[in-house]
């Protein structure tokens, strides 16, 4: 067998691997948005058995001769250098999934999937009541398959190696660690002057804003921002997400408050930086391995981008304040544009994470990345989760939750097993700052382009930059392409002190 037909069943195995996800993700997306309660039980076999037939085809041992045909190895992944380029990429992608999957037995991958299933409904009834109690015999279940998971892995340094690895390729903790330490550092520093500064007003942004006017203001931005609705769906849920159940089915869901409109706006706006991405890989690799982000860091770059960097400038609210007006005349009579943009951009240490402000933002993201790693390394407890998690708020942020449901359980991820996700978030505030400038230095015109309320060209040099590639570069080489350079806290930071000095007179 030539390593040119040994590509091609390869791709033929892929294809069916890709349909089996795109299966497994529909049931996700039930379970989040209209499942009744009840058949989470069964719902949590099937999604597991789903899972267990593709990590089975997967690992196959036809898989594993294919790869060797096809001459990728640990060595070189990329396989025969005869190869068009297009192919080695879909191979180190395949090679790369295939080692991590072949060291996991069928049997622990389906009772995390099963775990995390009945996790998320524990989850929320916790939540609910605000009562971790309820919740932590679920998660301590979750962290002690996490951990057996990292083992059949693989470490050198730390075992959260071996889970960030899952959501951030080749990234390693002691790099995420040190990354973190310099960004806290100056994000306190920051978030010190604010707080120092002058207030800024944002009570007009609490009044009630009925939920279905919040909708329909979301869809004149979904409208605005190329979102295809025949390729596609807004739902609600109850944390925001997006979704991918086809080469041509991304769908985004919205978590509103009637009484702090900026909840459904953003999570909106972020949702459809995600679902963008997923619709703009080239036709060439749609439907493979390949088209799919290449790291979570990049995807958040792409949503984090959209919501802050454009989606709370000033230009962008020019266009959209009148339509949102239109819709709320009485809760926003009154509010300039200049009051507005000050009040959507407000600092302020908060206990929510998916409401935060773009300065505080990456300090939660920081807080459960010191408590994560500290859980997978044996080191903090479930039962002691909610002490530590207040103690470090107190720290960081210099505030207590409330309660639970606004401190340790206001987040799904763990109750879904996702180990190794958290860093991702701030990793792609980084990245989207640094694409951000890159954008700006190639569309001059780009604040007269947004005030225009001409988003497309923001999607365009996104799709022609970024989206194309999908998986086929690495984070580092898909950042050094488009910036030119290594990712760098200092385009984030610059951009910070850029854009909040004039709003606090620093």
């Amino acid at each position: 067998m030539t390593s040119r037909e040994a590509v091609t069943r390869l791709h033929e195995i892929d294809r069916e691997l890709q349909l089996l996800e795109h299966a497994n993700a529909l049931l996700m997306w039930d379970e989040e948005t209209y499942m009744p309660e009840k058949s989470i039980d069964e719902r949590s076999q099937q999604v597991g058995l789903l899972q267990a037939i593709i990590h089975d085809r997967l690992t196959s041992p036809e898989v594993g001769d294919l790869l060797a045909a096809a001459g990728a190895s640990e060595s070189d992944p990329r396989g025969d250098a005869v190869l068009p380029d297009e192919s080695r990429a879909f191979l180190r992608a395949l090679h790369r999934k295939h080692r991590r999957e072949v060291k996991l037995p069928g049997e622990l991958v389906s009772e995390l999937v099963r775990a995390a299933m009945i996790g998320q409904a524990v989850w929320r009834e916790a939540r609910a009541r605000s009562d971790f109690s309820h919740f932590a015999p679920q998660l301590r279940k979750l962290v002690d398959l996490t951990i057996r998971k990292a083992e059949y892995i693989g470490f050198v340094d730390h075992p959260y190696d071996a889970l960030i690895d899952e959501f951030e390729p080749w990234a390693t903790t002691a790099q995420v660690r040190s990354i973190f330490a310099g960004l806290e550092k100056r994000l306190e520093g920051l978030v010190g002057r604010i707080r120092a500064a002058r207030k800024v007003d944002d009570a007009f942004l609490e009044a009630d804003y009925p939920v279905d006017k919040q909708a329909e203001f979301s869809r004149m931005l979904l409208a605005g921002m190329s979102y295809d609705l025949t390729r596609g769906r807004l739902d609600q849920s109850a944390h925001p997400f997006t979704t991918t159940l086809g080469r041509d089915d991304v769908r985004i869901t919205a978590r509103y408050n009637h009484n702090f409109v900026k909840t459904g706006i953003f999570s909106v706006i972020h949702e459809a930086g995600h679902a963008l991405y997923e619709l703009g890989f080239s036709e060439s690799i749609r439907g493979s391995l390949l088209a799919a982000g290449t790291s979570l860091g990049i995807h958040e770059s792409q949503s984090r981008l959209w919501e802050n960097i454009i989606g709370r400038s000033e230009p962008f609210w020019r266009y959209y304040l009148p339509q949102l007006a239109r819709l709320f005349p009485s809760q926003l009579h009154g509010v300039s544009l200049e009051r507005f943009y000050r009040g959507i951009n407000k600092v302020e240490p908060s206990l929510i994470r998916i409401e935060a402000d773009e300065v505080t933002y990456s300090l939660h993201i920081i807080l459960r990345f010191d408590l994560e790693t500290r859980l997978i390394a044996g080191e903090l407890a479930v039962d002691d989760l909610p002490e530590a998690w207040n103690r470090r708020t107190k720290e960081l942020f210099g505030i207590l939750p409330d309660n639970d449901a606004s401190g340790v359980l206001q987040d799904i991820h763990w109750s879904m097993g996702s180990f190794g996700y958290f860093p991702t978030y701030a990793l792609g505030n980084l990245y989207g700052a640094q694409f951000a400038a890159a954008m700006r230095a190639a569309i001059p015109s780009l604040d007269h382009e947004i005030a225009s309320g001409n988003l497309r060209v923001i999607l365009e040099w996104l799709r022609r930059e970024i989206h194309v590639h999908g998986a086929a570069l690495t984070a580092t080489e898909l950042c050094e392409r488009v910036t030119g350079q290594a990712l760098s806290a200092e385009f984030f930071l610059t951009y910070l002190e850029q854009k909040y000095a004039p709003i606090y007179d620093l």
